[in-house]
């Protein structure tokens, strides 16, 4: 018996040593955080599952978009930010390939839902928006936003898994900016949005036309973006994964689980990943979002302290991440925008990456809980952030997500400007 146990334990120490951890640490602080963590995660699954599998199933999926965000490093403002500030695009990159993965998801299950589309029928819960003014003026305001800020809602969501103060207040800012937004929304409805028309190209181009449409569209991005790289002269690749030596199975199972969660994963993996999470978490209920469920607990709050925006016209017509009132306390959306913090949360204990990060200066907390509220008026007004007015929009075929993505960019480009001149 005695001989058995050693050799677990030679054996488990060896696969730690594969993952990098130091003899003090192998059973110690990470394993053990991150498991424990893990199993928190699990009891929330059991009792999110006493009120019903899809608060379950959101808590899953939130958990798996949170722990590919941290892993990946994804973040769609660096994504956009990139490009005008050091002239690279390797986040935009992956993101590309993401969308590639969705829109085909995307586009098998809507043929499925919307046999003929030239009826006119629009598929339910697919992310196509009215569009109009209130677009174009929330993809400039939320792409301005998430690179004062220093990230975009993907990007804060992981970094206060990770223990970033500055995307703490940078959320409190998006609530903010959201509040501001339904108090707006009325006068937006009557204006724009209510007449705004829905495009959803297959009702055109069919849906085989809507595909070769969206990838093609990509194609040229994708090619945009390596003749701006060749421009700048600057390519940023992933860093190089170092194994073992060895040709154990201690040593090989040690080098997957490094993969996993140790090294860092590369950004095309991460894209990859989440397209593929968006079009099976679209299978199973809706797209991706965000900004509905935050905006519900926003005007929530409001409302119980009697500052309210009253009544929100059209809001039950609309698709994708539009301004959500109902449901109570208990949400499905709820588990999963806290699944994402809580998954980037046990990606950083297992990579030894948690850490209370307090800014240095204090013109951060400004940039960070400005830029916040700037971005989370724009997406109150788009009805939608860069995921579900993004990467849920576009793999949806509508017309509106390449309209928000323009207008993204021309936010970020803004927005690169102005931190060039924050000392």
């Amino acid at each position: 018996m005695t001989t058995n146990v050693n050799k677990s334990r030679s054996f488990l120490q060896t696969v730690a040593n594969e993952l990098g951890y130091s003899q003090g640490v192998t059973l110690g602080s990470r394993v053990r955080a991150g498991l424990a963590a893990s199993a928190a995660a699990l009891v929330i699954l059991f009792i999110a599952g006493q009120f019903g599998n899809q608060m379950g199933l959101f808590w899953t999926f939130g958990l798996a978009f949170g722990f590919v965000l941290q892993r990946s490093r994804f973040c769609f403002a660096s994504a956009f930010r990139d490009i005008f500030l050091l002239g690279h695009g390797r986040t935009m990159k992956g993101l590309l390939i993401g969308l590639v993965v969705a829109t085909l998801g995307f586009a098998l299950f809507m043929s499925k839902l919307v046999p003929n589309p030239a009826l006119g029928i629009l598929p339910p819960d697919a992310n196509v928006l009215p569009l109009g003014w209130h677009m174009v003026v929330g993809g400039v305001l939320f792409g301005i936003g998430m690179v004062v800020a220093g990230g975009c809602v993907s990007g804060s969501i992981y970094r206060m898994g990770e223990g970033y103060v500055a995307s703490w207040v940078s959320f409190g800012g998006i609530m903010m900016g959201l509040l501001l937004a339904a108090y707006s929304w009325n006068w937006w409805w009557d204006w724009q949005i209510s007449r705004g028309p829905r495009i959803w190209l297959p009702t055109y181009l069919g849906h085989a036309g809507s595909v070769i449409v969206t990838l093609l569209g990509l194609l040229v991005v994708y090619l945009l973006v390596l003749w701006w790289e060749s421009r700048s002269g600057m390519v940023i690749p992933d860093m190089p994964f170092r194994g073992s030596n060895e040709e154990t199975f201690a040593a090989r199972l040690g080098d997957g689980l490094k993969r996993i969660f140790v090294h860092g994963w590369p950004v095309a993996i991460g894209g990859a990943v989440l397209g593929g999470l968006n079009a099976l978490l679209f299978i199973a209920a809706h797209p991706w979002g965000f900004t509905g469920e935050v905006s519900r607990w926003t005007v929530g709050i409001a409302n119980v302290l009697g500052i309210g925006p009253g009544e929100l016209k059209g809001l039950a017509n609309l698709p994708g991440c539009a301004m959500d009132l109902g449901g109570g306390i208990l949400h499905h959306m709820l588990f999963l925008v806290w699944g994402m913090v809580f998954g980037s949360f046990i990606a950083s204990l297992f990579a030894g990456e948690f850490k209370i990060r307090a800014p240095r200066q204090k013109v951060r907390y400004v940039q960070a809980i400005g830029g916040g509220t700037v971005m989370g008026y724009g997406a109150g007004i788009a009805m939608g952030c860069t995921i579900g007015s993004f990467f849920s929009a576009i793999p949806s075929l509508a017309l509106n997500g390449w309209v928000f993505a323009l207008c993204l960019a021309v936010g970020a480009w803004m927005g690169t400007k102005i931190i060039q001149r924050i000392p």
